[in-house]
């Protein structure tokens, strides 16, 4: 099973995509995600130039004998571009091993440790009566947990949230996505939009009463912080959220400074998950040990892939800690289907992120998963279940697309 051909895949079906293809000498195929959302070319540039000339050759079947050599033996080590590139291949090579083994990959992970994945989706509206509707048509779609997003009173948009304006503004850029579909827009630069955290921390809490006051007790609901309070406003937020049972609160806080976890965890009792934008288990080391944390949020395209998510899943079930994987619209479905397989085989499941792909996305990427009673589950094809389809790629030529930035009122940078 020497790997004979590797191939970096750009392609833009709804949104850009990197793929990373692997084939070998006896013609088994394989396909990673390496994504890396309005950083994509720089991912496809460091495979291509430094990964791809490394792999000819090997032996496909040493899965983590090529994942240490990737890792270690760049010398610069982490970071999103070298970790989304090591995902890349060690995806593919797990999609190869499971399809000569004729077995669905969760196979090879242990076998099943659930029928299916419990998911939320994303709920959004500028107003309540918005939000209560999206809340409704994703009930009705089957979704049993829900992230809520709303706006904010004088803020033209925000993040997570499909609003005309915001329809509009993806209309200029090229698209006519929702913006909670798809954030990154067509343009040259990144769009700026603005903030305001005294208005968002007021606003908050009444939202989350009413959604409680309508949609009753049981159902699980969802919150993204998306990285924009500092740790005290993040356990006041946290607190006054309370009342509400969340779910989990993500991302209250930048989580680089992995201490300030520990102010916000000593003043409130609201679930935190953290960890999109980390790459490896080093990122979250003192979240993990202390408990700082109640769901890891990395998924296999960011995190060194199925081996190294793993990795970081079975540290965390040692303190009781739950995977909550990253599940947006620019993982690809190869992405989303290597998080199925690891997400039915490992003990500490907790919950997947489900953002359905455009109907352009699935003409590329024919995937073979299923969502049905709320639950994602893998199918028995073996692998991954995910194909490629070339001539449809080739349709939906790369095209520069922007994540947006964040500034205050007064017009200072700020987290987006």
């Amino acid at each position: 099973m020497v790997i004979e051909k590797v191939e970096v895949l750009v392609s833009s079906p709804g949104r850009n995509f990197v793929t990373l293809r692997i084939t070998t000498d006896d013609g088994v195929t394989g396909l990673g995600d390496a994504t890396l959302n309005g950083r994509e070319l720089a991912v496809a540039a460091y495979l291509r130039e430094h990964v791809a000339p490394l792999l000819i050759g090997r032996d496909a079947h040493r899965i983590e004998d090529t994942w240490q050599y990737l890792y270690r033996g760049a010398y610069w080590r982490r970071g999103p571009v070298t970790m989304a590139s090591i995902a890349a291949v060690d995806t593919a090579l797990w999609d190869i091993k499971a399809k000569v083994a004729g077995l669905p990959l969760y196979q090879l992970l242990g076998g099943r440790s659930r029928n299916g994945l419990l998911v939320y989706g994303h709920a959004s509206g500028a107003e309540l009566p918005e939000l209560f509707d999206s809340i409704r048509e994703h009930q009705e779609e089957g979704y049993r947990a829900i992230r809520i997003q709303t706006g904010i009173p004088g803020l033209p948009s925000v993040y997570g949230v499909a609003s005309s304006a915001n329809a509009r503004a993806g209309a200029e850029a090229g698209t006519d996505e929702r913006y909670d579909y798809e954030p990154a827009r067509r343009s040259a630069v990144p769009v700026e939009e603005t903030w305001d955290t005294r208005a968002y921390l007021r606003h908050i809490p009444g939202v989350f009463e009413a959604v409680r006051n309508e949609f009753g007790p049981e159902l699980p609901l969802l919150h993204d912080g998306h990285h924009r309070l500092t740790p005290i406003q993040a356990a006041k937020l946290g607190k006054s959220l309370e009342p509400y049972d969340l779910f989990w609160l993500e991302d209250v806080t930048p989580a680089e400074n992995q201490d300030a976890l520990r102010l916000v965890r000593q003043h409130t009792t609201t679930p935190l998950a953290i960890g999109e934008v980390f790459n490896t288990i080093w990122d979250y080391k003192t979240l993990i040990e202390e408990q700082l944390i109640d769901y890891v949020r990395s998924p296999v395209t960011h995190a060194g892939g199925i081996t190294g998510l793993r990795r970081i899943f079975d540290y965390a079930s040692v303190y009781q800690i739950k995977s909550g994987v990253h599940g947006p619209t620019d993982v690809s479905p190869v992405g989303l289907a290597a998080a199925i397989h690891l997400g039915l085989a490992i003990p500490n499941f907790g919950i997947q992120e489900y953002m359905r792909h455009a109907p352009t996305t699935h003409d590329v990427f024919h995937a073979t998963y299923t969502f049905a009673n709320g639950l994602l589950d893998a199918s028995d094809e073996p692998g991954l279940g995910v194909t490629y389809d070339d001539e449809a790629a080739a349709a939906h030529p790369y095209e520069a697309a922007y994540l947006p930035v964040n500034r205050l009122l007064d017009g200072s940078m700020h987290d987006w």
